[in-house]
């Protein structure tokens, strides 16, 4: 369970930032434009990279022991600088989420090719949940449930974002609003850079 609500946490904060795709399905949730295929897309490609980080990250650990150590450091590094930049935006304010400049129209093809397209083309996704959650997943016995609690806070995200997305654009259109986001995901970040290294 210890891993499972870690995997959930620490797939959580990596999804909510401010990014492309966050804002084309916020943009669809607004329009309720093919909402459910694009917050299934979403949902199932996270699985699938979680999958690969958790499952590949273990078999490469086991044939290399070393590598933990390296993924270790390299994983609080990163969590480090991402916390750091984040605490950096919210203490700057002036992020605000405005769903209607992200790509896309109303046909379900183009919008199931550009949530593909803002998921599988941005590179930051295999570092974080490739390589990050792979990396973090090996602290805990349980790498299968650490796996499933990511893979289970994507879904909750998404569908959120998707379907909440009429009651969430009002109140996330104001800088106040992620500044205080913004603060959490990054002392979150920190607070499981810590744990890594004393780990």
């Amino acid at each position: 369970m210890q891993a499972a609500v870690a995997g959930f946490a620490l797939g959580l904060s990596l999804i909510v930032a401010i990014g492309a795709q966050n804002a084309f399905v916020l943009r669809q949730g607004l329009r309720r434009d093919h909402v459910l295929p694009v917050v299934l897309v979403c949902a199932l490609s996270d699985a699938v990279l979680i999958a690969a980080g958790v499952t590949g990250f273990g078999l490469l650990a086991a044939e290399l022991p070393w590598l933990v150590t390296v993924m270790r450091w390299l994983g609080a590094a990163f969590l480090v600088c991402y916390g750091g930049r984040t605490l950096l935006a919210a203490w700057r304010g002036g992020e605000a989420l405005h769903a209607e400049t992200a790509p896309g129209n109303g046909s379900l093809r183009r919008a199931l090719l550009t949530c593909l397209a803002l998921t599988w083309l941005n590179p930051h996704v295999y570092l974080d949940t490739v390589m990050l959650l792979g990396a973090v997943s090996g602290q805990y016995d349980s790498r299968l449930a650490f796996g499933l609690g990511a893979a289970t806070a994507s879904v909750v995200f998404f569908f959120a974002l998707g379907y909440g997305a009429r009651l969430l654009a009002p109140v996330f259109a104001r800088p106040r609003a992620w500044r205080v986001l913004d603060l959490v995901i990054g002392l979150t970040m920190l607070l499981i850079a810590a744990k890594l290294l004393l780990g």
